[in-house]
C-alpha cells in the first residue's frame, strides 16, 4: 500500500512512472465517451471515497472521472455532513469507518495535521487532493502538461512562479524542482516569499531555485509561467493591504514579454485578478488543457497508490 501525500516522499522513479502511464493510458482513451471505461477495466469493482473540506471543480470532477474510467465507483463526501465535523466522532474512528468501506481515499483539506491523523489510521491508501502546505496531484499534472505540451523533460526547461510564495501549489512546485532538478524562478513581494520549513528542507537538497523580488527578473527566459490567486481559500490575511502588495506582480503581457516566445500560462485555477485577460485568453494560455490532463495524472496516482501500475 502507497499513500500520495507530497511530492518529496516520493522516489522520482515513481514519479516519472505515473506520469509515463499517464501518457499511455490517455493515447489509448482516444475515440471513448468520457463515461466509456478503459479497455483493461483494471479498477472493477474497486470503490473510492472522496470527501472534502474545502471548494473544489476540478479535482473533484477529475477524481470522480479517474475512478469511473478505471472501471470503479465513488462516492463523494462533505466533512460538514459527517459527526466528525461536529466532534462527535474521531479522526481515529472515521477512518476504521472509511476503511471497512472503501479501497482508497482522497482528502482534500485544510489541516495538515488532519491528513497526518488520517494516513495514520487508515488501513487504505490516502490521496492529498489538498491541503494547507501541498498540492501534489495538481503539480504533478502539471508536469505532465508541460511535457505534453513542450515535448521535452522538463529538466531541460525554464519555469517561473508569480505570485504567493507562501502558497500550496508553489511549495509542490518547489519540492517537484528538486525531484525532476528543474530551473524554478519565484517572484513574491518580500512579506510573501517562501516560509521556513520549505526553505529548511531545500538547504537539505539539492537545488535550483532562485528567488526574486522583482517579477521581471523571476520571469525573464521562462518556457513555462505560473501563478495563482493572491487571496487564497480561508486566507485570514488583510485582503485589501495584499491585493494591493501584489499589484506589480500581476501577469500582463508586457510582465510576460519578459519570457520567452513560445511561453506557455498555466494557472491552477479558479483566476482572479493576478492575471490579466490578455494573457488568460491568449493562444500561449494552456489552461484548459492543464485543468483536462488531471483525469489522466489522478487515474495513475490511484492505480500507484493500489499497486496496480503498469
Amino acid at each position: 500500500m502507497k499513500n500520495f501525500l507530497y511530492i518529496r516522499d516520493i522516489p522520482l522513479r515513481d514519479l516519472k512512472k505515473i506520469i509515463s502511464a499517464a501518457r499511455k493510458r490517455k493515447k489509448k482513451r482516444e475515440g471513448l465517451s468520457l463515461l466509456d471505461p478503459d479497455k483493461d477495466n483494471i479498477l472493477k469493482g474497486k470503490f473510492l471515497i472522496q470527501m472534502f473540506e474545502k471548494s473544489s471543480l476540478r479535482t473533484r470532477l477529475s477524481f470522480y472521472l479517474a475512478i469511473k474510467q478505471l472501471g470503479g465507483g465513488t462516492l463523494t463526501l462533505r466533512s460538514d455532513e459527517l459527526h466528525l465535523s461536529k466532534k462527535g466522532e474521531s479522526i481515529g474512528d472515521t477512518a476504521k469507518i472509511i476503511s471497512s468501506f472503501s479501497d482508497i481515499f482522497m482528502f482534500r483539506t485544510d489541516s495538515d495535521k488532519k491528513m497526518l491523523e488520517f494516513k495514520k489510521n487508515l488501513k487504505i491508501p490516502i490521496i492529498n487532493g489538498l491541503s494547507p502546505s501541498s498540492h501534489p496531484t495538481q503539480v504533478l499534472s502539471d508536469i505532465f502538461t508541460i511535457e505534453e505540451i513542450k515535448k521535452k523533460n522538463i529538466s531541460k526547461l525554464n519555469i517561473s512562479w508569480i505570485g504567493d510564495g507562501k502558497n500550496n501549489v508553489v511549495s509542490s512546485l518547489i519540492e517537484a524542482s528538486v525531484k525532476f532538478s528543474f530551473k524554478l524562478n519565484i517572484g513574491s513581494p518580500k512579506n510573501h516569499q517562501p516560509g521556513k520549513k520549505i526553505l529548511d528542507w531545500l538547504k537539505k537538497n539539492k537545488k535550483n531555485i532562485s528567488i526574486y523580488k522583482d517579477p521581471k527578473k523571476a520571469i525573464k527566459n521562462a518556457d513555462v509561467v505560473f501563478t495563482d490567486k493572491v487571496i487564497s481559500m480561508n486566507d485570514k490575511v488583510n485582503k485589501i493591504k495584499k491585493i494591493v502588495e501584489f499589484k506589480s506582480y500581476k501577469v500582463t503581457k508586457k510582465l510576460i514579454s519578459y519570457a520567452k516566445k513560445d511561453v506557455i500560462f498555466l494557472h491552477c485555477l479558479p483566476r482572479g485578478t493576478e492575471v490579466s485577460d490578455e494573457v488568460f485568453l491568449s493562444k500561449n494560455s494552456k489552461v484548459w488543457q492543464q485543468a483536462k490532463n488531471r483525469v489522466d495524472v489522478q487515474k495513475s496516482i490511484i492505480l500507484y497508490c493500489l499497486g496496480k501500475l503498469r
